[in-house]
């Protein structure tokens, strides 16, 4: 993918259609009360937007997975990591947002938080962008774009305000 299909993406449009998708697995599923959780930090911003845009009544969960990351032990703890701020999730239906799906570990480290404060109902996944190159098996129920990139390549959200889809090239 060239900067310049970035540049095409829409974030604006790409999160209409996020919440288009979210509104739908919502009456679908027959989501009742639903609990919003971002992930720190390109989850939670989109979740902010989507929380309001839903019309979600709980406050919005936002969630840090630092210690539950599995590459831990190598690159240890970024200095200014902050708790998550949950309420319990027991028999709770919870809508998970995050920015890019790629490798789906970040995500495995999101469930296994979101368990430690309790047992939920049902997980909704919604991410902005997902791209190819995954590594567990997770896939989101509602996903705004797919995109396949090169492997030297990442897709990163910055923000808050305003959102930008940015590429990344490593040098080989």
């Amino acid at each position: 993918m060239k900067q310049s299909l970035i540049a095409e993406l829409d974030v604006n449009g790409l999160l209409t259609a996020l919440e288009t998708c979210l509104r739908e697995q919502i009456q679908a599923r027959k989501l009742e009360n639903p609990l919003m959780i971002g992930i720190h930090t390109g989850g939670v911003w989109l979740a902010e937007y989507l929380h309001e845009r839903l019309e979600i009544e709980e406050p919005l969960g936002r969630l840090n997975i630092a210690f539950y990351r599995d590459d831990f032990s190598r690159i240890g703890v970024h200095p200014e990591v902050r708790p998550s701020q949950l309420p319990s999730t027991e028999d709770r239906d919870i809508i998970l947002i995050d920015d890019v799906l790629y490798t789906g570990r970040t995500i495995r480290a999101a469930l296994n938080e979101l368990f430690d404060y309790g047992r939920p109902r049902r997980v909704i996944l919604g991410v902005l962008i997902d791209r190819n190159g995954r590594e567990l098996p997770i896939q989101a129920d509602c996903v705004a774009a797919h995109i396949d990139l090169a492997s030297n390549q990442s897709i990163k959200l910055t923000g808050p305000s305003p959102l930008r889809l940015e590429l990344h090239t490593l040098e080989t």
